[in-house]
């Protein structure tokens, strides 16, 4: 039987590079949504006047729908994109505390779990399309490998922090300056040109668990090690920084790239 001419394809292809230019506004804003989806998750699950159940459920379809959006359109939007970030690190962060909050799974094993699911995901991206560049995401397969690397990226960096606060006994700050100090390196590599792609990726990883310990010191009481301001202060502040810098790159376009690049 004969295709429609007419009817297109459900996914339709993208027409361009539907991810943000690499520069320091990327960066800022990673940052923020890493922390976002950290104080959202906790929010969410198990946050004051909020049943876990339920939050979870939101999350779920939060992220099912935002992300549904992101694949259906086929140009870069600045509020679509960072939309899916912002769900895909909330849920991110559900995904990895949820095998230790139900089976009870040291940090350290849910960290090498989710790093087994990033390698494969490497590995089979590479193997089927020859590159691991974020620049190249102008089809449905390529983008499909990205957003499941993302995804795999923030419950990898979330199981990551939270080993280093809790099961290493670092605590919070400790993690932040930590993290912050590794986030160097591949910064370094970078201008070194010791390969944008693995440096980016380096990068792309280590600013989840710099976020979220940024989240969690915020968050937790004095008595704990941290500042104290509570679940909902902390959330709503970030999510506000979030939406402002998203609106901002919105009405710029400061982080559109001007052509696809192989």
């Amino acid at each position: 039987m004969a295709d429609d001419p007419g009817a297109g394809p459900r996914w339709p292809e993208p027409l361009g590079v539907k991810v943000p230019h690499i520069g320091v506004w990327f960066w800022v804003v990673k940052l923020i949504s890493t922390a976002m989806g950290e104080a959202l998750s906790d929010l969410l699950d198990g946050g004051p006047s909020v049943t876990p159940v339920l939050g979870v459920l939101a999350a779920l379809i939060a992220f099912v729908l935002a992300l549904r959006w992101q694949l259906r359109s086929r140009t870069y939007s600045s509020r679509t994109y960072w939309l899916a970030v912002a769900m895909v690190a909330t849920f991110g962060t559900m995904a990895a505390d949820a095998l230790h909050q139900a089976l009870g799974t040291p940090y350290w094993a849910n960290a090498l779990f989710y790093g087994v699911i990033l390698a494969v995901l490497f590995w089979r991206w590479y193997a089927t399309e020859g590159t691991l560049s974020i620049h190249s995401i102008d089809s449905r397969r390529r983008e499909g490998f990205y957003w499941a690397t993302v995804l795999a990226t923030f419950a990898l960096g979330t199981a990551v922090g939270d080993m280093t606060a809790t099961s290493f006994g670092l605590g919070y700050l400790a993690s932040i300056v930590l993290f912050a100090g590794l986030l160097v390196l591949p910064f370094a590599g970078w201008r070194l040109r010791l390969g944008s792609v693995a440096m980016f990726w380096t990068a792309y990883v280590l600013t989840r668990p710099l976020g979220a310990s940024i989240a969690d010191y915020l968050d937790v009481s004095t008595r704990g090690g941290g500042a104290g301001l509570g679940k909902p202060a902390v959330t709503a502040v970030l999510v506000a920084v979030m939406v402002a810098l998203v609106v901002t790159l919105s009405r710029t376009g400061r982080d559109v790239q001007s052509e696809p690049v192989s």
